[in-house]
């Protein structure tokens, strides 16, 4: 049954598919930015890079009335071990599918080049020059925010950004998405923001679309809060809304 659970943090809504899901999650958070433009100079956001946030974000790109040229862009995570113009990389695809769409004031990808930490320090300063307003984020099938993937996962993180080591499941999961065609070509490591960076944003829109995420979707929801499911962590952020298709939604949602 579609619609809204009453649960305080995350709130979940229940949408009947994927294209449903991205056109309410696109409005929702198109209406944040519109209302925090109207009182701020500028928004500045987080976006996540896979194919589960790909019906969102084709429809925020085409929601009216926002002046993209007072948003500000990030992106959460960024394999090493490709070129730069490889076409799976997340920055590359965010270009291809958001930010070459719309005007935005700037968009900052991460580039790990041949120096991944010092990028990963670089890249933490230029999120520190102000607030994170908006963060768009999915939640992985064993349980990830970004790239900091279950048993490691630092809920209490010191660091805004670093680099990590890929997890099997991780890995798979890009090859079930279809991002590669062979777990071979998948990269071992990633430059991510950490659980806390995510978190610090005063807005969270989380959008979790397919059957494969619906154990992790119920992880989140009812499992101890801990680097065992670091999705759990969302539970703690005061103003978070869950988008779940019916397929993700586990029964007693």
């Amino acid at each position: 049954m579609t619609g809204e659970a009453t649960l305080q943090s995350p709130r979940v809504r229940v949408l009947a598919d994927r294209d449903e899901l991205g056109r309410v999650a696109a409005h929702d958070v198109a209406a944040e930015i519109r209302q925090r433009l109207a009182g701020q100079e500028q928004v500045r956001m987080v976006l996540a890079a896979a194919p589960s946030q790909q019906e969102t974000l084709l429809r925020l790109r085409d929601e009216p009335g926002i002046d993209w040229t007072r948003v500000t862009s990030f992106h959460m995570d960024e394999y090493l071990e490709l070129s730069p113009e490889a076409p799976e990389r997340f920055g590359n695809w965010l270009r291809h599918t958001f930010f070459d769409h719309v005007p935005l004031r700037a968009a900052h990808l991460i580039e790990p080049g041949t120096d991944p930490d010092g990028c990963a320090r670089r890249y933490a300063e230029l999120l520190a020059e102000a607030p994170i307003d908006v963060v768009c984020i999915g939640i992985g099938v064993n349980g990830h925010l970004a790239f900091n993937d279950p048993p490691v996962a630092d809920l209490a993180d010191p660091l805004d950004v670093k680099v990590v080591e890929l997890d099997h499941e991780c890995r798979m999961q890009q090859v079930t998405d279809e991002c590669f065609d062979t777990l071979d070509e998948v990269p071992h490591a990633a430059v991510t923001l950490t659980v806390p960076r995510l978190l610090a944003a005063d807005r969270l829109f989380c959008m979790v679309p397919g059957r494969g995420k619906r154990h992790a979707v119920r992880q989140a929801l009812t499992g101890p809060i801990g680097a065992q499911c670091p999705a759990t962590a969302l539970r703690t952020h005061p103003d978070c809304m869950l988008y779940l298709d019916e397929e993700a939604a586990p029964d007693d949602v």
